[in-house]
């Protein structure tokens, strides 16, 4: 019997738009091989629901987004069965309700298995559901296939679908789960990394101005004041907001126009404030932050 053709081991390989450290291709590249999902956490803003999209990207496939809440349950990520406006058809002479296929609605992972591509499917804030949905999404994932209960209908997927799971952390996982992934944790990027990152979305912007964006930037990150700390895409908001307003570096150097854009409560920009009224210095220069930041 002949074995179907191995597949390379290095199918994804980053994209222009999105920087990947080596550590992450090689996990995203580990979870194709193994077939099993790839669990990515980190705090908010480093990239993780945008991996799934350049992971589709660079590998040339669909992607389908199942952004889960805390009601979602495994079962209506495979279909639901639109009962309301069955009634509703009934009632007021729309349609012929005696088929029932009419009204079977598939959810993201129900359209990954129906499809004849293969897709990668994003599985977005998994921590936000209740604690049995981790392990009956991994049932449905590893069956490949499903009834509707309804109809009688068997749809078995044609092809297992690139799996991306994202998690905030907001509460444990399931062992049983968490042995089944290939995991990986984003840590914040550090400075080299920030500046590709940030080169990626505004090209060819004065080293000066960035010097000096990126040293207020990581020392806001280090004031244990603040309760929510700026992100990656913080970042590229505010550098958007210095560029169309024509603030220039020396101003940036001078003080922290645009705050907003930055801190996201009232308790953080009182923080701030409190700092500039009791005479605290910005830092100008990478020294300011401490050895950590020589550049």
């Amino acid at each position: 019997m002949s074995s179907a053709p191995r597949q390379p081991f290095h199918q994804f390989q980053g994209t222009k738009g999105y920087i990947a450290s080596a550590p992450l291709i090689d996990a995203v590249n580990c979870a194709i091989a193994l077939e099993r999902p790839l669990l990515i956490k980190g705090e908010p803003g480093t990239g993780k629901t945008l991996l799934a999209r350049h992971v589709a990207e660079g590998l040339g496939m669909p992607m389908e987004s199942w952004h889960i809440k805390s009601t979602s349950k495994a079962a209506d990520g495979l279909y639901v069965y639109d009962t309301i406006q069955r009634l509703n058809d009934a009632r007021f002479g729309d349609g012929d309700v005696k088929d029932v296929r009419r009204y079977i609605k598939h959810g993201p992972l129900g359209r990954v298995f129906a499809a004849q591509e293969r897709h990668v499917l994003l599985i977005d804030e998994v921590d936000k559901a209740d604690v049995e949905f981790p392990n009956d999404l991994l049932r449905e994932l590893d069956e490949m296939r499903f009834t509707v209960l309804e109809t009688g209908d068997e749809i078995v997927a044609a092809k297992r679908p690139v799996v991306i799971i994202t998690s905030n952390n907001e509460k444990e996982l399931p062992d049983a789960f968490l042995r089944r992934c290939v995991f990986y944790f984003i840590e914040f990027p550090d400075v080299p990394l920030m500046k590709q990152i940030v080169d990626v979305h505004h090209p060819n912007l004065d080293a000066t101005l960035l010097d000096q964006v990126l040293i207020k930037f990581y020392w806001l990150r280090n004031q244990s004041e603040l309760r929510k700390k700026p992100s990656t895409s913080e970042l590229i908001d505010w550098i958007a907001a210095l560029l169309r307003s024509g603030i220039t570096e020396k101003q940036v150097e001078a003080h922290l126009p645009f705050i907003g854009t930055l801190l996201k409560t009232e308790q953080d920009t009182d923080a701030l404030a409190r700092y500039s009224e009791g005479g605290g210095a910005l830092p100008r220069k990478w020294s300011d932050l401490g050895p950590q930041f020589r550049q």
